[in-house]
């Protein structure tokens, strides 16, 4: 199983646990992002152990390659000192080691197809997680503004902006009723300004009728 197999398998059922409970999606995106943060680190640690049986193996096949080619020294020694026997057998420990280094080699062969894939899926991972990091922070700020806007409605949709409004119409209406009243208070007083301007008022009639008067007696001397 690849690593993403994996992965979705944990991610769908934590998506699945949270859509039962109804949680939000701002749960949900930073719950994926942990699931992939998880991921890397068990993968990279997979990998490292992967990569120290590799140098492992390498070792045991250098060593046995050093072997063989022992063995086929020693076979050679034999084969010139007349000892076709020991030679034999020489060459009897040289193929034992030969094929163990072969079948090593093919072990190493399967590893490094591994290795490759592994970590082909890593940055694949690594990609996918940075774009999910960067989509999370535009989603919460979209969560947030929208959320917002959704108070706003609500307050708007509940009636209370309007009550509030109807209560500022109330006040008003009130501070116009104790207007009306401290005009009443003052209604038939006089104040000096008052008295003052019917004096001026006085006058001013005065010089109109004697020039009304005046008017009147020259057309009737005429």
């Amino acid at each position: 199983m690849g690593i993403f197999s994996r992965f979705t398998d944990i991610v769908n059922s934590n998506i699945n646990a949270l859509l039962d409970k109804a949680e939000d999606p701002e749960k949900m995106v930073r719950l994926i992002i942990q699931e992939m943060e998880d991921t890397l680190v068990e993968v990279r640690s997979a990998s490292a152990k992967t990569l120290a049986t590799k140098k492992e193996i390498t070792h045991q096949v250098n060593k046995l390659q050093s072997e063989a080619d022992d063995w086929s020294a020693k076979a050679e020694l034999a084969i010139s000192k007349d000892r076709e026997d020991l030679a034999r057998a020489a060459l009897q420990e040289k193929k034992k080691c030969q094929e163990q280094a072969d079948s090593l080699e093919r072990e190493l062969n399967v590893i490094d197809e591994q290795l490759a894939k592994l970590q082909t899926e890593i940055g694949q991972l690594q990609e996918k997680l940075a774009d999910a990091k960067a989509r999370q922070k535009a989603m919460i700020t979209r969560q947030q503004t929208v959320s917002s806007r959704l108070d706003v409605k609500r307050t708007l949709d509940s009636g209370k902006v309007d009550a509030a409004m109807g209560r500022f119409e109330q006040y008003e209406r009130k501070i116009d009723d104790l207007e009306s009243q401290v005009e009443a208070y003052d209604l038939g007083r006089k104040t000096l300004a008052d008295e003052f301007a019917e004096l001026e008022a006085d006058d001013k009639i005065s010089d109109e009728l004697a020039a009304l008067k005046k008017k009147v007696k020259s057309k009737a001397d005429k």
